[in-house]
């Protein structure tokens, strides 16, 4: 089921960040959405994750499972990767496969010690790889390459591709190499009409 967002409204105080906004999301798809900052990307994404409710409007077809790469990268300071990435798993992911994703993406040798020891890159690599070891059937990217080199960015991207395994992604990017590197669909915000079909 696509999800479809109808006359969504937003405001913060005296505020406004989404007026009537409107977009479709497909199913099984990349939706990349890119706007100017400020035009309520992050807002929408914390709508759609039900964390904050629109003042109105309605979202339909959000999947109940889900999971996220957030802006910040939201681990567990004093854990290790394989343990910030375990507390989302079901018992079905042992810890060799957690591993063997974690060093897919080039942290291997620096798995053992806690992640407040590891740079901003390899942080954002853990909280990517446990958004997609979570049992989910819809992922959030709110820019999920911030703080990434050109190579490494390269590596993450055919990791999370093929990684996917059909469930409906929605991302939040302000580089339209990004969304044609995923192959997504592009939604822009804050245009005229502030709208995405």
């Amino acid at each position: 089921m696509d999800i479809v967002v109808s006359n969504i409204s937003k405001s913060f105080g005296t505020k406004p960040v989404l007026v009537d906004y409107n977009a479709v999301f497909h199913e099984h798809q990349i939706n990349c959405l890119m706007g100017p900052s400020g035009c309520g990307k992050t807002t929408l994404l914390n709508i759609l994750m039900g964390f904050i409710r629109p003042d109105s409007g309605t979202v339909k077809g959000v999947p109940r499972h889900k999971s996220a790469v957030f802006q910040e990268d939201r681990l567990c300071e004093s854990f290790n990767a394989v343990s910030n990435v375990r507390l989302v798993c079901t018992r079905k992911v042992n810890n060799s496969k957690i591993i063997s994703h974690l060093e897919h993406i080039g942290l291997k040798g620096s798995l053992a010690q806690p992640v407040s020891e590891l740079s901003g890159g390899m942080k954002r690599r853990v909280a990517i790889v446990r958004a997609i070891l979570a049992q989910s059937d819809i992922l959030f990217l709110d820019e999920p390459l911030k703080g990434l080199d050109e190579d490494t960015k390269k590596d993450v991207i055919q990791y999370i591709k093929a990684q996917i395994q059909g469930r409906t992604v929605i991302m939040v990017t302000h580089s339209i190499e990004e969304v044609k590197a995923f192959g997504g669909r592009l939604i822009t915000m804050g245009g005229k009409d502030g709208n995405g079909a």
